[in-house]
């Protein structure tokens, strides 16, 4: 009986033994699922797992210094900001609604320790305000898909866009590329596109379209193709199907422009003066600091500063017809009298130099020494693609018009 008793009595406790071992598997199974792997975080490539993260717009009439003050740091402070931002980026030029972010110790003070500034969706500027102090910019990654779309136009193109919920850029696009061939004012119903271009995505948000790489546009029973190529590294452009240029021998615009600000005007209240006068020039509104090119080939006969047009560069591309770039924020080095550039070629940044309200590029068109319309001028057609390159163009076409076709 003993014997059996004692059997009965290790055969529990072996049971009860492996009863917990069981529960301390499952238990430290469990544990094991707990313990996730924490992602550090980041914003703006700042690792930001010990500070405080602050986000807000600039209110009107709110100036970056106030805000800094705001996030405990002192004018001695932002005086050397100011100071260590010179060439980099204008403080002065923080504007309403845009968007910044503060990084702020998460101790007793608060003390701000970053400062990002959001010059547009893509570019930012830091303010690295731990020590001695650092400025630099950076640019948020771009993901860029390719689209297509098409449509049938049945009152304007405008409105078959809008149906579509293309965007409003891509209008503006083909009209730009079509300037020289199409009149848009003409368009008729049952004129049709089909477009291949880019749309750009910044963290899975929608910012708007890239370049149109390729558009078929009906008119009249008529397809109109383009395609765009690059034949070097600092310019591409848009020819047609049999590598003939979509322009003529000047560029439609001096920048790569948000909208036309201002047209050319025999009479213009001036935005900064108030006085009724001639606009003998076309304003392109743009970032600063966007590249301004030598709308055609011709030599510098001024590269220099006044009070009115602020740094300007000047252009004459032959016996007839001189160009005029004003407001730059700067002009190129290596841009001055005498140098000869190329339809193109980089000349200058735009600015708000002189006499001006704002980032813009005032384009000037001079024909037989008179100030003229540019867009109401009977131009010469521009260069085809070059012998050398019409090869490589020709098998680029086949590839974007095969996709534009499916």
């Amino acid at each position: 009986m003993k014997k059996w008793f004692g059997i009965l009595v290790m055969g529990t406790a072996l049971l009860f033994m492996l009863t917990n071992i069981n529960k301390d598997k499952k238990a430290v199974e469990k544990l094991e699922v707990i313990q996730e792997v924490v992602e550090p975080s980041y914003e703006y490539n700042i690792l930001v797992d010990s500070f405080n993260v602050t986000k807000g717009f600039v209110k009107r009439g709110q100036t970056m210094g106030e805000i800094l003050y705001l996030n405990h740091i002192d004018h001695f402070e932002i005086n050397k900001i100011v100071k260590k931002s010179k060439g980099i980026f204008d403080v002065r030029r923080v504007n309403t609604g845009k968007k910044y972010t503060v990084i702020c110790a998460s101790d007793s003070t608060k003390k701000a320790q970053y400062f990002i500034y959001e010059i547009d969706a893509t570019n930012y500027v830091v303010f690295d305000l731990r020590g001695e102090i650092d400025v630099y910019k950076g640019k948020k990654p771009v993901t860029v898909k390719l689209k297509t779309a098409s449509g049938i136009i049945k009152s304007s193109l405008w409105l078959t866009m809008e149906e579509q919920k293309l965007s409003p850029k891509l209008t503006a696009e083909l009209s730009t590329i079509y300037a020289w061939t199409i009149d848009f004012f003409k368009i008729q119903k049952n004129d049709g596109f089909r477009v291949y271009y880019e749309d750009k995505y910044i963290n899975g948000e929608y910012i708007g379209i890239g370049r149109l790489l390729a558009a078929e546009f009906t008119h009249k029973g008529q397809d109109f193709y383009s395609f765009y190529y690059k034949e070097n590294e600092n310019f591409g452009d848009y020819y047609d199907d049999q590598g003939k240029t979509l322009r003529k021998a000047f560029l439609m615009a001096p920048v790569d422009y948000k909208r036309i600000s201002s047209r050319y005007s025999k009479r213009r209240k001036h935005p900064v003066t108030g006085r009724w006068k001639g606009h003998f020039g076309t304003d392109y509104a743009a970032e600063k600091g966007t590249p301004i090119w030598s709308t055609a080939n011709g030599t510098i006969i001024a590269a220099t500063y006044t009070k009115n047009n602020g740094n300007y560069v000047k252009v004459r591309h032959n016996g007839t017809y001189t160009t005029q770039y004003l407001h730059m924020s700067k002009i190129k080095p290596g841009i001055r009298k005498g140098v000869f550039v190329k339809q193109g070629d980089i000349i200058g940044y735009v600015g708000s130099t002189g006499l001006a309200t704002g980032p813009h590029v005032c384009y000037r068109f001079w024909k037989n020494d008179k100030q003229v319309d540019p867009f109401k001028q009977k131009l010469p057609p521009g260069d085809p693609i070059k012998k050398e390159n019409r090869v490589a163009y020709m098998l680029a076409k086949d590839s974007l018009m095969q996709i534009l076709m499916n």
